[in-house]
């Protein structure tokens, strides 16, 4: 189930940037391009397999799958009214899953024996890590003040209003998190030729692209969750779709950020804030 939503979430996101650029997008494969999603992925999944000579070949074809079995196990802690099971401290498999993200991109790009792929993998490893900093604490606001480590719980009011500029540190820090524009420096198409996955065609690029976009869909539910109204299963979807749709946003209306300026951003910006509203909050729980 979740790796058809992926696929259609591709489809959104190429119509919603073409209207932005003031054009149609995918039209012609289907009614509206809506069999477009399945066309790319047969089309990649037949493609022939390049077997590289100089590259670690099981660490290689190891790495995709390794992305896209963490970003589809941490659907495991999905909120629904229709689940069997209770995760009690989900959060905190979040901070364990979420940390793991990075092996995978630093396998793709150093097994594959390729200068660009390798200097790809260390700048998306040290943007992945240093925003991990700021998101985990970020987070410890929603969990201090409804004391809470489930991602099953029923937000009545919504913490966003309580400190409006956290949800804007929470959203920016999500869009370096999974590299996406104006941050997506693991993929620097003009700097570093497509950055970790230069290597990768067919199936593997798949499969990390899918991890990718499995990735923002999760960040957005956990968004709703943590931030907004969660007290309905279907409410929940909706605002995570509208969520999701700030990621597509964003891609359309900001130009890609200088790296350096980005770390600054991390170590010099959000992390003292997020440190001094852990700080402010502790006073006032106290």
């Amino acid at each position: 189930m979740c790796f058809i939503i992926c696929s259609f979430y591709t489809l959104l996101e190429r119509k919603v940037l073409g209207y932005i650029q003031i054009r149609k997008g995918p039209k012609m494969v289907g009614y509206w391009g809506i069999i477009q999603p399945f066309s790319d992925a047969i089309k990649l999944f037949v493609k022939e397999k390049i077997v590289l000579h100089g590259s670690n070949q099981i660490l290689f074809y190891l790495a995709p799958l390794m992305g896209f079995f963490l970003a589809m196990f941490i659907w495991f802690l999905y909120p629904s009214d229709f689940a069997f099971k209770f995760v009690c401290w989900g959060l905190l498999v979040f901070f364990c899953v979420s940390a793991m993200n990075v092996y995978a991109i630093m396998l793709a790009g150093w097994t594959s024996n390729s200068k660009y792929a390798f200097l790809g993998a260390l700048r998306a490893a040290a943007q992945t890590i240093s925003y991990e900093v700021s998101l985990l604490l970020i987070l410890l606001f929603p969990m201090f003040t409804i004391s809470e480590l489930s991602t099953d719980v029923h937000m009545l009011f919504p913490i966003l209003f309580i400190f409006v500029p956290l949800i804007l540190t929470w959203f920016t820090s999500s869009l370096a998190e999974t590299n996406r524009a104006p941050f997506d420096f693991a993929e620097g198409e003009s700097e570093l030729v497509s950055g970790f996955n230069i290597e990768y065609g067919g199936g593997g690029f798949a499969m990390l692209f899918l991890a990718e976009y499995a990735n923002i869909l999760f960040m957005s539910m956990i968004t709703v969750v943590l931030f907004m109204f969660s007290w309905n299963f279907f409410v929940m979807v909706l605002q995570s779709l509208v969520v999701s749709l700030f990621f597509l946003f964003t891609r359309g209306a900001y130009p890609r950020h200088r790296y350096d300026l980005l770390m600054n951003l991390c170590w010099k910006s959000f992390l003292p804030f997020s440190m001094c509203v852990l700080m402010l909050l502790s006073i006032f729980v106290n």
